[in-house]
């Protein structure tokens, strides 16, 4: 199967699964993502996803380039609109927090995809390259506005500009990705931070997602705006009765986390 989808306790994990390709992104596996995350979404017992690739080698390559060079056809799928042909639309169109175990090389459209997840946790083995220039085309799904955004336009120019490979933990000195770990353990800790997520009601996390994601398309006093049409219709559905329900909740937490 090009995909693999593993639900347990609130958590799906989906697996791009062509390791022998470095899981590139071909266009049968571009719409089974989508359809996996289309139905995760509308899933009343998944209230996370984790997405990452099979084996150690790659997270993702990004597009099938055997697939881009047999098909005349097959290059406008690098703009294309369609959430079925665009993975990163697919991953966007989740409602739900989606994090990336980044387990090997995310390349170019890879790397694009994994930019659309909503935290990244990489492995040591894990690096990421901006290749778009080598190939001759230019990104299609988000890469060159938003890693300027993310690390700063110099160093996503010295990137793109170069192809060159960014190791995992300068990635994440530099913000790219939340945190490195041993690679045996990236499954883990995914799982970990997904649960602790999924401890929280899937209705807010839902709407949380949706004011950050809102308002950092916005500019930031447009963002504040934002955040407080938002709030003030959420905020005025909530009674003393839930905030005091999960009081305790949030007590034991802070206990037990020290």
């Amino acid at each position: 199967m090009l995909l693999l989808v593993e639900k347990q306790d609130g958590i799906a994990v989906v697996t791009l699964n062509r390791p022998e390709a470095m899981n590139a992104l071909s266009k049968a596996m571009r719409s089974a993502l989508y359809k996996a995350m289309t139905e995760l979404d509308a899933d009343p017992e998944v209230s996370v996803v984790i997405l990452t690739g099979a084996g150690t080698r790659a997270f993702t390559a990004g597009l099938d380039l055997k697939e881009l060079g047999s098909d005349p056809k097959a290059m406008s799928a690098a703009n294309a609109d369609g959430a079925d042909e665009n993975p990163v639309k697919a991953i966007e169109l989740c409602t739900k927090p989606v994090i990336g175990a980044i387990n090997g090389v995310a390349i170019t459209g890879g790397f694009e995809v994994a930019l659309a997840c909503d935290v990244l946790i990489a492995s040591e083995n894990a690096r990421f390259a901006d290749t778009h220039a080598r190939v001759g085309i230019m990104p299609g799904w988000g890469l060159s506005q938003k890693l300027s955004r993310l690390i700063g336009i110099y160093r996503a120019k010295e990137l793109s500009l170069t192809g060159n490979f960014l190791d995992a933990q300068t990635a994440c000195d530099w913000g790219l990705v939340n945190r490195v770990v041993p690679a045996a353990d990236l499954l883990t800790v995914a799982k970990k931070l997904a649960a602790d997520m999924a401890t929280i009601p899937v209705e807010t996390l839902t709407t949380y997602k949706r004011i950050i994601d809102g308002g950092y398309a916005l500019s930031f006093g447009d963002a504040m705006a934002f955040e407080n049409e938002k709030s003030t219709a959420n905020n005025r559905l909530v009674t003393p009765e839930a905030v005091e329900a999960r009081r305790a909740g949030i007590q034991a937490r802070a206990r037990t986390q020290g």
